[in-house]
């Protein structure tokens, strides 16, 4: 049987549709340093393992997002592990709803905000690049950046639903909603199925990702580590 490509998503994404933000050689890439902090080896034989150790920075840490667990590669220490929630959009997307704000897309002009809001609201990892991913919309007023919503991973037919963030004092309005409402509708424009991940304990959100349409597909698995 082949393997979906949201089984292995970082892998998919790294030496698919997004090669060319990859970094690496055919035994283990990771993303482009501005754009985040996600690797992948190609198994998890020890040729691979230390390739992919190869790829940590001096400072900071890789993220491997896998299916199963992940071993900590040899001379590498884990930093810390999580499970997601992954999710796949079912049926058409919903229809905005009366009375929306009006969003706007976001471009370069809109960087420093868009890391100062991801810093805040700890979306996901974030680096200087990440708003270049693809679109990012956002609700502005009286010019401040309430909320954001845009995408990350692709994969063949699918794209990720990330970076979704909302100022903790303008929360409870329905931002959330209307920008991944927005850009579900945008990814299905251009024959995209949705996706996103979601930590697997937070019910908030996965019941807003559920009531717009989303379905947990899977548990997928992140490994978090850095040098020895």
């Amino acid at each position: 049987m082949t393997p979906h490509p949201l089984d292995r998503p970082i892998w998919s994404m790294l030496t698919g549709r997004q090669a060319h933000l990859a970094e690496g050689d055919a035994r283990a890439v990771r993303i482009d340093r501005g754009y985040g902090v996600f690797g992948v080896a190609a198994d998890d034989g020890a040729e691979a393992q230390a390739a992919l150790a190869a790829l940590v920075p001096n400072e900071g840490e890789l993220w491997i997002v896998e299916g199963e667990p992940w071993p900590v590669p040899p001379g590498t220490r884990e930093v810390k592990r999580a499970v997601l929630a992954q999710m796949v959009a079912e049926g058409a997307p919903p229809p905005p709803r009366q009375g929306e704000p009006v969003i706007i897309l976001l471009g370069e002009q809109d960087a420093a905000q868009m890391a100062e809001l991801a810093d805040h609201a700890k979306p996901g990892p974030w680096g200087p690049a990440t708003h270049r991913y693809g679109p990012f919309f956002g609700v502005r007023e009286n010019g401040r950046l309430l909320a954001m919503a845009g995408q990350r991973i692709l994969v063949p037919g699918m794209a990720e639903v990330s970076g979704v963030a909302t100022w903790e004092d303008c929360r409870g309005r329905g931002l959330a909603r209307t920008l991944i409402g927005h850009v579900m509708r945008e990814m299905v424009a251009l024959g995209e199925t949705p996706f996103l991940h979601s930590y697997a304990d937070n019910a908030g959100a996965i019941a807003l990702y559920e009531s717009l349409g989303f379905r947990i597909r899977r548990e997928v698995h992140v490994l978090a580590i850095a040098k020895a």
